[in-house]
């Protein structure tokens, strides 16, 4: 349970299950608690991925937006998660809309199969179940570095902080990680 100290007085959030239920009232107050409880965590996604302070509160405006068409149909089971893979992709949009340089996905490149970056559903998921079984096979430490570096855009020195690790030794467990995932996806059969 979250609890956040607001004018001096404890408030307890909304249950995800019971913010679930908002949307699938078509009630407004869904995107309201949403907000409370997931606001700053969605704006630390987005505010890693884009330089620009105002391009990442508008990528958690369109998130709200976004939940609102997909809840319903879906329900999510981890609406923190939900929502912050739906922030993570907005920003990532934004940022390849506007042409921006994006340090992480360079240093994916080489690991991320060619042709077009949109591709067809079937090799997303056959590609997200390669990349699932990679991470599982990963000691932790590794696989929790690789995470917060590619899925949470933490900078390096954020991961160091967070790991007490030096910045060179984040940078190289990184860089030995994504070779593992290239000869990984070369197992797997794809053209990288």
């Amino acid at each position: 349970r979250f609890f956040i100290v607001y004018m001096g007085e404890r408030r307890k959030h909304m249950e995800d299950k019971q913010i679930i239920e908002l949307y699938f009232a078509r009630s407004e107050d869904a995107i309201g608690e949403s907000a409370k409880k997931y606001g700053g965590y969605c704006r630390t996604i987005a505010g890693h991925i884009l330089p620009n302070a105002a391009d990442a509160e508008e990528c958690v405006s369109d998130t709200w937006l976004r939940a609102w068409g997909a809840i319903p149909p879906n329900r999510p089971e981890r609406l923190g998660a939900f929502l912050g893979k739906i922030t993570r992709n907005l920003a990532l949009d934004r940022l390849r809309m506007e042409k921006r340089r994006c340090p992480i996905r360079e240093e994916l490149a080489e690991c991320l199969t060619a042709g077009d970056p949109t591709g067809a559903m079937t090799d997303r998921v056959v590609l997200t179940a390669a990349l699932d079984r990679f991470l599982a096979g990963l000691p932790p430490k590794k696989r929790k570095l690789f995470l917060r570096r590619y899925w949470y855009a933490d900078s390096v020195q954020d991961i160091a902080r967070r790991y007490h690790m030096s910045q060179s030794k984040v940078k190289s467990m990184l860089f030995r990680t994504r070779n593992s995932l290239r000869e990984h996806l070369q197992k797997e059969g794809f053209d990288l």
